[in-house]
């Protein structure tokens, strides 16, 4: 069972900055693949960020691709995903997301938070 509980969201204008945390319950975290996903209303839950278990790999979506990044740390269990010149387009619910089938890619989350709101308004 893992238990993802995010933190970090709120409200910023266009051009501002937020770093989003996730903490993991999960005493398999250092083999987990983790990524950040986000929604809005009435569209699916898309991909925004991955990172390997080690750290050593990351990727993104290419909409925040150079204004985005994820990083991870093992020991306090915990995810994060730093976002710089925001736009009103990354308004949405983010959502933190554990695939403890691989080390590598979170294609298949099987572990969810709760989610927390970003808006991205002038």
């Amino acid at each position: 069972q893992v238990q993802l509980v995010e933190s970090g969201g709120g409200s910023v204008q266009p051009g501002g900055a937020l770093r989003l945390s996730c903490a993991a319950s999960a005493r398999t975290f250092r083999w987990t693949a983790m990524g950040w996903f986000r929604q809005t209303p009435g569209k699916e839950r898309e991909f925004v960020a991955g990172i390997s278990s080690g750290g050593g790999a990351t990727y993104y979506a290419d909409s925040v691709k150079g204004r985005f990044t994820i990083s991870r740390d093992n020991v306090k269990k915990s995810v994060y995903l730093q976002m710089n010149s925001l736009k009103p387009e990354d308004t949405a619910v983010y959502y933190c997301a554990a695939d403890t089938t691989t080390m590598y890619r979170v294609d298949r989350p099987d572990y969810w938070g709760q989610g927390t709101q970003v808006t991205v308004s002038s």
